[in-house]
């Protein structure tokens, strides 16, 4: 059976939408997880990797209780450490973030029996949360396609709690690493930086432009990267990859929702659903950029876990290209 790892933390989420709404749940792993478990849980095993408070332990256990093909023995309290957030919305896509609990990183001795894994997904939060060395253990040990999102290297955790976008400054460090690497408009452009700024720079909003995130996408493929995502927004995702020496640049339109609900979860869904694509083939980028759209989708449509669907009516879902 195919094996795909979903790594990072399952913080304890308080969440205020924005139409006003309070949800307080689990957030991060939990949304790729189940959501795949709906989708194909009997046909695949899906290991969440993440560390938790011994108080929070049982709990998280029991979000995952009754779905298929969980594997929950990579989720330890060892270090009592566990990510608490607390999400404003301000619009739709905008949050003020602030966080109060902090997960020890994830480490290559948290992998070492996950070798045989045909895709690892990591979809950190923050930037301390997953160590280079457990990418480069991984890429040095282990056949699985490796996909990254950039959530977390471009984003800090201030000492008063305020969670702010930060430069990606070690980033090639890291891309010798990454088979896939996922990120969305905002994170691109925290990625792809001057080598000098004016005062005036930082006060520009990140735009889609599709010249200067053609030149990042073709710096990351130079260092070792097979693919890579950019997210923007309701547009859909715009897919780059090498074939046959030529860089493909190709925009997969977002499935389209009538109402949006709750984005929370939006990016690591895709992520995972990416992962899925990948899995059944690692190198069809595209159809694996169509399952990480519908499952970023299905995740806007409501405050709970049955918004995903099984693999059926997804399927029907991309081909229809709307909820």
């Amino acid at each position: 059976m195919n094996k795909i790892a979903i790594l990072g933390p399952i913080p304890r989420d308080h969440i205020v939408t924005h139409q006003g709404d309070l949800i307080q749940k689990w957030g991060c792993v939990t949304h790729p997880v189940i959501a795949l478990s709906i989708m194909a849980g009997d046909q695949i095993e899906i290991i969440p990797v993440s560390h938790v408070r011994e108080v929070d332990k049982d709990n998280v256990g029991e979000v995952f209780k009754g779905y298929k093909g969980i594997n929950l023995k990579h989720v330890t309290s060892k270090k009592d450490q566990g990510d608490i957030i607390s999400l404003r919305f301000v619009d739709q896509n905008n949050r003020l973030e602030r966080q109060t609990g902090f997960m020890d990183p994830i480490v290559p001795n948290d992998v070492k029996n996950l070798l045989d894994c045909n895709v690892f997904v990591f979809i950190p939060i923050s930037d301390y949360e997953i160590s280079l060395e457990t990418l480069r253990f991984l890429k040095e040990n282990s056949k699985g396609v490796i996909i990254f999102d950039a959530h977390g290297p471009t984003t800090a955790c201030l000492i008063n709690g305020e969670r702010q976008r930060k430069f990606w400054v070690d980033r090639d460090v890291w891309l010798p690493y990454i088979d896939v690497l996922k990120m969305n408009l905002e994170e691109a452009h925290a990625s792809w930086f001057k080598k000098e700024y004016e005062s005036s720079d930082f006060n520009a909003e990140p735009e889609f432009d599709k010249e200067l995130l053609r030149e990042f996408a073709k710096h990351c493929l130079s260092q070792g990267v097979k693919c890579v995502y950019i997210t923007v927004d309701s547009r859909g995702c715009m897919t780059y990859y090498m074939e046959k020496g030529k860089l493909v640049e190709e925009m997969i339109s977002a499935i389209k929702v009538q109402t949006v609900i709750d984005t929370t979860g939006c990016g690591d869904s895709f992520a995972g659903g990416v992962g899925f694509g990948l899995i059944q083939n690692k190198k069809d980028y595209i159809g694996a950029a169509h399952y990480g759209n519908a499952l970023g989708a299905l995740r806007t449509q409501g405050k709970t876990f049955d918004v995903f669907k099984p693999l059926k009516e997804t399927q029907q879902i991309i081909k229809q290209g709307h909820v």
